[in-house]
């Protein structure tokens, strides 16, 4: 059984994207418009909830009252990738705990990062090089276990706390384009890394980047909220009917769609690269992450309005 849990996450990294999804910025406007779409109940009960995390004090420092609420619920969608850097908090990404501790669901005692849970790479190539499936856990698996507990009557209010502040992430991780799925091709037979692997030329051909990091950052990378909360609320709205989708896999596939026909775009090459991007390129991907980051917020309200118990 050890060698096939070893085996196991050997694929999974062989797969893995970069954990960080959205940078801070834009995490933390998924998490307005969905604060905007709560129900005042809701507001209520996620408020009393994030006061459980250990970083509460430190998200309402220096806040005006009436913004304390708010301000708490937009910076608890960055917690998730917080701990990668926190002191107390195990780099799991190398050494994923075997068997149930990898998914375990046990609240803020769990001091594993679980870097693991930011992404499901869904493959696909365009040379026909052999593909590798994600394994579980992922994003999907922790966004219906999360989920299913905070509409629990039976968790406790520490495992509902730390789940909302997961769901708030991953959320929004599963609409950024490349934290689902991976390129696969004779350049690089064991996947991009969800483009990670990909480079991008800065102007001059110096300063190098990764795809996947041009598209965690194409609507900022401030650390601010309020920065984010004003952002968030010049968003153009979703449309309804897509907005209304509350099937995850649904989320899913629309990512992995959007990558190959957004992401992996001209100027961006089969290869490794490097690649400059054109302004052309530039412009339709801000235009495709303001969808995909309004949508994520008003699904991410819906899935907490109906379930948060």
């Amino acid at each position: 059984m050890k060698t096939l849990i070893t085996a196991i996450f050997t694929a999974a990294l062989l797969s893995t994207s970069s954990t960080w999804g959205w940078d801070s910025e834009g995490h933390m406007q998924v998490a307005e418009i969905a604060w905007q779409h709560l129900t005042p109940a809701t507001r209520t009960r996620v408020s009393t909830l994030l006061e459980l995390n250990p970083q509460y004090t430190t998200w309402i420092e220096n806040q005006p009252t009436a913004m304390r609420q708010q301000v708490a619920f937009v910076t608890a969608a960055t917690w998730p990738d917080y701990i990668k850097k926190a002191a107390g908090y195990i780099d799991d990404t190398d050494t994923a705990p075997a068997g149930a501790a990898s998914s375990q669901n046990i609240g803020y005692s769990d001091k594993f990062m679980h870097k693991y849970w930011h992404f499901i790479d869904t493959p696909f190539s365009t040379d026909s090089t052999a593909l590798v499936q994600p394994v579980a856990p992922n994003a999907k698996t922790q966004i219906d276990l999360f989920t299913t507990a905070i509409a629990s009557t039976v968790a406790n209010d520490d495992i509902k706390s730390y789940d909302l502040v997961w769901l708030e992430h991953l959320v929004g991780d599963v609409h950024q384009p490349l934290h689902a799925t991976s390129r696969f091709s004779a350049a690089l037979p064991k996947g991009d890394q969800g483009g990670n692997l990909v480079i991008l030329c800065g102007n001059p051909c110096n300063s190098k980047s990764e795809l996947h990091a041009y598209w965690d950052d194409v609507l900022g990378s401030s650390n601010s909220a309020a920065t984010a909360i004003t952002a968030a609320d010049t968003l153009p709205a979703a449309p309804a009917a897509g907005a209304a989708i509350t099937d995850d896999q649904v989320w899913i596939i629309e990512s992995f769609n959007a990558a190959q026909q957004f992401v992996y775009a001209s100027p961006v090459g089969p290869g490794k690269g490097p690649y400059t991007l054109s302004p052309a390129y530039k412009s339709k991907a801000k235009t495709e992450a303001k969808a995909r980051i309004e949508l994520a917020g008003i699904r991410l309200a819906n899935l907490i309005n109906n379930n948060l118990k």
